[in-house]
């Protein structure tokens, strides 16, 4: 079998962010005296890119300068938020070292700003791990765009169809079947049936390894 990749997204894949980012998107509403539900964050905030986020939420175009400034701001409050939190995704070390150990490449593809990738990847001590680390930064085109997973993929020197991606969210798991790559949907922030259709789920990465990584995409293209 020739070379494979395992490309991450962060936020729900890494870390179980997602709660942080509510309490940081709360926060920062309240502010701005911007109304919110539960079922509008499911809907509109995770996954998303901060200027798909705050378009739907101020209900008006949130581009350029103004973006920028108040993504800082939102941010911000969450790696406040977060700082002293940081965990990963149970057995998600086990599964790194399991991979490294099978000389399989690693990458992070993320719609979160660089800031928020360096917090948890530095809080984790797990940056050497990944020979590709990409951020919203990184990209012009965002998910459900397949931009970030073909770059990623570039990055580390594999064809698409031998990348497997780990993701959260249905926008996430969209870009990388756009990107004609093998999605494994983790179950940290939906329901299997809230997600398109991937090669397999898992709720963690307890039962994940690279035998299983290669026994799954040999069934993908039997």
């Amino acid at each position: 079998m020739k070379e494979l990749a395992v490309i991450f997204d962060m936020d729900g894949v890494i870390a179980h962010t997602n709660p942080y980012h509510a309490k940081a998107f709360e926060a920062f509403f309240d502010r701005y005296e911007i109304p919110y539900t539960d079922v509008e964050f499911e809907k509109h905030m995770y996954g998303k890119h901060n200027s798909y986020i705050m378009t739907h939420f101020f209900n008006r175009p949130i581009v350029g300068e103004e973006l920028i400034t108040l993504e800082n701001e939102k941010e911000g409050l969450f790696r406040e938020i977060y700082q002293s939190e940081a965990k990963p995704i149970p057995y998600l070390p086990e599964f790194l070292n399991n991979l490294k150990e099978n000389r399989v490449k690693l990458g992070v593809a993320t719609s979160a700003p660089r800031a928020n990738m360096d917090l948890i990847l530095d809080s984790l001590e797990i940056r050497d791990f990944f020979q590709s680390t990409l951020g919203s930064e990184n990209v012009e085109l965002h998910k459900p765009h397949p931009e970030v997973y073909l770059k990623s993929a570039s990055n580390l020197g594999i064809d698409p169809q031998y990348c497997f991606v780990f993701e959260d969210s249905f926008s996430g798991v969209t870009a990388g079947k756009n990107a004609e790559m093998n999605v494994i949907g983790v179950l940290s922030s939906h329901k299997k049936e809230d997600l398109p259709k991937c090669l397999a789920y898992i709720d963690n990465y307890q039962d994940m390894n690279t035998s299983i990584l290669k026994e799954l995409f040999r069934k993908n293209v039997e």
